[in-house]
C-alpha cells in the first residue's frame, strides 16, 4: 500500500513554517525529519506514524484511534500509529504533527538511535523549507 499523498500534502503544510524539515520515503511511507530526526510519516499502511516521549505513550494512547506502533510483532517504544479518521480533522493533524516535531527537536541530533545500523541520524531526503 503507497501512502495517503493527501495526508503527507496536510502534513507538509502544517510543517512549512518549520526551519530544518526534510522528507525522506520510507517504511513504505513519506517520512518528515525536524534537524534530522523523524518526527511523523504519511503511513503506507494509513494513518500517520507519530514520534512521542515514550513516558507519555499510555497518556496519549488513551484516546480513541492512536495506539502503540507495532513492528515486526513488537511494540515500539516512542512511536504511536494514529488513524485516518482521527487525522482527518485538520486540528487534530496538526496537533500529532506538533508531538512528533517537539519530541524530535528535543533528541540530540549528533546521538544515534539504536536502530541506525551505521549508528549516525537520519541524514538526506528534500527540504520543505528555505534555508
Amino acid at each position: 500500500m503507497t501512502y495517503d499523498r493527501e495526508l503527507a500534502d496536510r502534513v507538509r503544510a502544517a510543517l512549512s513554517a518549520e526551519p530544518g524539515v526534510t522528507e525522506k520515503a520510507m517504511f513504505g511511507g513519506l517520512a518528515f525529519l525536524v534537524d534530522g530526526s523523524l518526527a511523523v510519516a504519511a503511513s503506507g499502511k494509513g494513518g500517520l506514524m507519530v514520534r512521542c516521549d515514550p513516558a507519555r505513550a499510555d497518556e496519549l494512547t488513551a484516546a480513541d484511534g492512536v495506539a502503540r506502533m507495532v513492528m515486526r510483532g513488537k511494540e515500539m517504544d516512542g512511536w504511536l500509529r494514529v488513524t485516518d479518521d482521527v487525522v482527518d480533522d485538520e486540528d487534530a493533524l496538526r496537533r500529532w504533527v506538533a508531538v512528533g516535531r517537539d519530541v524530535a527537536r528535543q533528541k540530540d541530533p549528533l546521538a544515534p538511535h539504536r536502530s541506525h545500523a551505521r549508528g549516525g541520524p537520519l541524514r538526506g531526503g528534500r527540504s520543505i523549507t528555505s534555508p
